[in-house]
């Protein structure tokens, strides 16, 4: 699977190791979805419904997430590893999230990582990076995987995403790491370039840190498949160009959006 993702557009970022997949906030800086849903350990709860949809994607409904351990393992099947993002890759430490929980930007455009509201499953993020070398600063990755509870949770999320760059066109992503200047563009199937998802962001801006400097390069991309979410953010620092950002994210992303595919569909 080819990814076409708004990169002629704006470019973008909306998470780091901290801020990873971000839905839709209140002006109190908590994230607000359509209605409450009930307990997400409960095997007794509704099976999601798929939405029809020109993309060539047809989940089976009987291998929908319905509880919170079944959205945990597809989070985890999915989520991509460091060899995900090219040569050289390596995991990062932390590597991997806690899954019950996800990022909120709060009132003060600051991000920090809350329990996870009804509406969510699992949100599980992982931390990639291509290590510094000959004069050059690190490549930073993250892929974020969401599970919704069902197809609206989902879009409410990547909804949300437009109004938080709005909001907060410059946001604190952990101390010591801020972005500037963001700017964030959506689009559907089928439009500017956006063929492997229902629904497609972008977001960048510029990237500075105690440790690394700046500004530096942000980019984040995130699509919809049904009730999941998959997302690649990317940083980068001296000595590296806009260019290896890009092209290491795009494979990735791709990865991720054909193993929802694998994991959702009927098998053949």
């Amino acid at each position: 699977m080819g990814v076409g993702l708004l990169l002629t557009g704006c470019s973008g970022s909306g998470g780091d190791g901290t801020a990873g997949s971000k839905g839709s906030t209140t002006s109190g800086g908590t994230r607000s979805s359509p209605a409450s849903s009930p307990d997400p350990d409960s095997d007794s709860s509704a099976t999601p419904t798929p939405s029809p949809t020109a993309l060539a994607f047809d989940p089976d409904p009987a291998r929908l997430p319905k509880t919170r351990a079944q959205a945990v393992r597809l989070a985890r099947a999915v989520a991509a590893e460091p060899v995900s993002w090219g040569p050289g890759f390596v995991r990062r430490d932390p590597y991997e999230s806690d899954p019950g929980y996800w990022p909120v930007l709060d009132a003060n455009c600051v991000w920090r990582r809350e329990s996870l509201p009804a509406t969510v499953l699992a949100s599980l993020t992982r931390y990639s990076e291509l290590p510094a070398e000959d004069g050059k600063g690190p490549i930073r990755i993250t892929a974020v995987v969401t599970v919704h509870r069902t197809v609206t949770d989902a879009e409410w999320e990547m909804a949300g995403m437009l109004e938080e760059a709005m909001r907060c066109p410059d946001q604190q992503l952990r101390e010591g790491e801020r972005i500037t200047g963001l700017l964030s563009q959506g689009t559907s199937y089928g439009l500017m370039g956006n063929l492997t998802a229902e629904d497609a962001l972008s977001e960048g801006g510029q990237f500075y840190s105690d440790e690394l400097g700046g500004p530096h390069y942000y980019y984040w991309i995130q699509s919809r498949l049904g009730q999941v979410t998959v997302a690649a953010v990317g940083r980068g620092a001296t000595g590296r160009t806009d260019a290896e950002v890009t092209a290491a994210l795009v494979p990735g992303l791709s990865q991720m959006l054909g193993d929802v595919e694998t994991e959702l569909e009927a098998a053949e």
